[in-house]
């Protein structure tokens, strides 16, 4: 099975927003937000070569020398998934032989940027992560839904509730 950066990230957020994208549940194209944070990301860091596919699974925004590797996000309200989701990349890209020394969050639009490193505990969590995340979305239905604040603005509000 292959998994993505934006799987990583669901999971962190919302099991059954996970589960909706992996069995090709997609409602974020029409959603304002997705839309917001696609514009940051094309016009930002212009000059660098961005949406790197990777292994035809990963799809990094910018790598800087391979060294230095970049996620854009449009805020940091859910840091922690897109901490996550970037570890993974790194995490990722070591399994396959390419050691990157580190990620950068940025957040153009707060003007802030956020280093993340992978450690050997994060490679443990992460292998821990994987097996969770492929008992998720091969479930047959979908788990519940979470309740969070987070739902309001969700693409898949709708979905979900009503």
């Amino acid at each position: 099975m292959r998994i993505n950066g934006t799987m990583v990230y669901y999971y962190f957020v919302c099991h059954r927003k996970l589960w909706c994208f992996f069995n090709e549940i997609r409602l974020e194209q029409d959603n304002e937000n997705v839309i917001l944070g696609k514009l940051i990301d094309q016009y930002s860091y212009e000059r660098e070569k961005k949406q790197i596919l990777i292994d035809d699974t990963i799809n990094v925004d910018f790598i800087k020398d391979w060294k230095v590797l970049h996620e854009i996000k449009k805020s940091n309200s859910i840091e922690e998934a897109s901490i996550w989701q970037v570890k993974y990349y790194l995490y990722f890209l070591k399994m396959r032989g390419i050691q990157v020394e580190k990620g950068v969050l940025d957040y153009p639009k707060l003007k802030l940027r956020k280093e993340v490193f992978l450690t050997k505990e994060d490679e443990m969590e992460l292998e821990d992560i994987i097996i969770d995340i492929e008992r998720i979305v091969t479930q047959e239905r979908s788990p519940v839904t979470i309740d969070s604040k987070i739902c309001n603005s969700c693409a898949y509000f709708e979905f979900c509730y009503i």
